[in-house]
């Protein structure tokens, strides 16, 4: 009996990914939750536990080859050694299908219930997390930026007798959006599975102008426009030497996502110098007192946390289409971090109610998933504020991008020793800047002037958050 475990919806409207490293083969035996593949979508690198147990019959794609959601991800058949789901349990004996219901609650979505790690072969995928280049040998059929399958030019490559089978409905949609047929092309995928790499390549190509369309477009002109590719390139730019790396999947979608925070949210920008001194000292007594260390960002997050219920304002949303504002009950915290993929905003969900252990335990949490880039598809999603400490990477202060569709973002500056009037004499001091960029829409100077100036009194004397705990 074969099983097929399709792929689930990743998530936030996700709904294709690619193969970045299988982590079984054909023949394998698997246990239910065992992670089998590692998927790369838009947002990050998902490790994805098969709900079934059983024999790998076949997989579902090759390294490099976009998957869409609904579509079978691996075949598992039962052998011996595997009880038949089908097989009515015998007292003491747990079925398959026994344990399935018991151990992966999760067979619907494909997600299962175990925590997953980073497994040596996943640690050790070559281009695993880095931006890919050409200049690196594919998989087989994997049909991307080095694939060497067939690339015809122009309309020669439809050909109004093939009918290749297509990866999705979405990809047949795009196709007659762009006047053509898809099943028409000779797909780059298994079998020669039209996929949308090979439909989008073909739209280029047809929107790009030819050496025989820049000939007939200065046929009569004064000058006729070179055609070499020397001069092509020179005329696109390129001089010798540059060299051109197109993005990543995530790449693609980090800057679609900068460009339409900076297109839709009218944001400002406060900001302001704080003596930190006394959030050191209480941080050695507090260690002191509990024997726990607890780091800066935790302890900055408890008074974020605190200034965000006094002023609900920052952490909502505008929406445009109805103009509203939307008031969210919840402080999802989204932790600005740089990971081995690039800029990442992992979020704690439901911070409002975490004391501060288990706030600093979930940051804690999440900073350590960052050092591999690896994280749970909920862990990128439902942000609702941004605190970056950027203070890591050397630098004071920020003009940062506020996460779309969050309202503010809360940035800290390194902590460095300068000197600080006190009580009118000059002092020695531990300083640090804080910024905070915020959607004009949701409220006003003022406002965000007020959060601000909050969370600086936090950092100057602890105790006075006291009352607000």
């Amino acid at each position: 009996m074969s099983r097929e475990f399709i792929l689930p919806d990743l998530g936030e409207g996700l709904t294709e990914a690619e193969i970045v490293a299988w982590l079984v083969a054909p023949g394998d035996e698997v246990t239910i939750d065992q992670v089998v593949v590692e998927l790369e979508s838009a947002k990050s690198v998902v490790q994805l536990p098969t709900p079934f147990a059983g024999v790998v019959e076949s997989l579902g794609g090759e390294v490099g080859e976009v998957l869409h959601a609904g579509t079978v991800l691996l075949t598992l058949r039962s052998d011996a050694e595997v009880p038949d789901v089908a097989a009515p349990a015998e007292p003491g004996i747990v079925t398959s299908e026994t344990a399935l219901a018991e151990e992966s609650g999760a067979v619907l979505i494909g997600y299962g219930t175990r925590q997953s790690t980073v497994t040596k072969r996943a640690a050790s995928a070559p281009a695993r997390f880095g931006r890919r280049t050409g200049g690196g040998a594919s998989a087989p059929g994997a049909g991307g930026a080095g694939s060497t399958g067939p690339r015809s030019n122009g309309a020669a490559r439809l050909d109004a007798a093939r009918r290749s089978p297509v990866v999705s409905p979405i990809v047949r949609r795009l196709a007659r959006e762009h006047g053509f047929d898809a099943s028409q092309l000779l797909g780059s995928g298994h079998d020669h599975l039209v996929m949308r790499r090979d439909v989008e390549s073909f739209i280029a190509e047809q929107e790009s102008p030819t050496a025989a369309d820049v000939g007939e477009a200065s046929a009569g002109s004064a000058t006729t426009l070179p055609t070499t590719p020397e001069a092509v390139a020179s005329l696109a730019g390129d001089r010798e030497g540059d060299r051109r790396v197109p993005l990543d999947r995530m790449g693609r979608a980090a800057a679609a996502h900068f460009s339409r925070s900076r297109r839709e949210i009218p944001e400002a920008t406060v900001w302001m110098d704080v003596d930190a001194t006394g959030l050191l000292a209480a941080r050695g007594q507090l260690r002191e007192a509990t024997g726990e260390r607890f780091g800066i960002t935790a302890l900055i997050a408890r008074f974020v946390i605190a200034g965000l219920a006094k002023h609900p304002a920052l952490n909502s949303s505008f929406d445009a289409e109805r103009e509203e504002l939307v008031y969210h009950s919840a402080v999802n915290l989204g932790l600005a971090a740089q990971t081995p993929r690039g800029l990442l905003v992992p979020v704690v969900h439901g911070a409002e109610r975490m004391p501060l252990r288990t706030l600093r335990d979930a940051i804690t949490a999440r900073t350590e998933e960052a050092a591999t880039g690896v994280f749970p598809p909920s862990a990128l999603t439902g942000g609702t504020f941004t605190l970056n400490n950027y203070g890591t990477l050397g630098v004071d202060g920020s003009a940062a991008i506020i996460n779309h569709p969050e309202a503010a973002m809360l940035g800290v500056g390194r902590f460095i020793e300068r000197p600080w009037v006190v009580d009118g004499a000059l002092a020695v001091r531990t300083v640090t800047e804080l910024t905070l960029s915020f959607d004009h829409r949701v409220c006003d100077g003022a406002e965000a002037a007020a959060f601000l100036t909050f969370v600086a009194r936090c950092i100057e004397r602890p105790v006075s958050v006291m009352a607000e705990l």
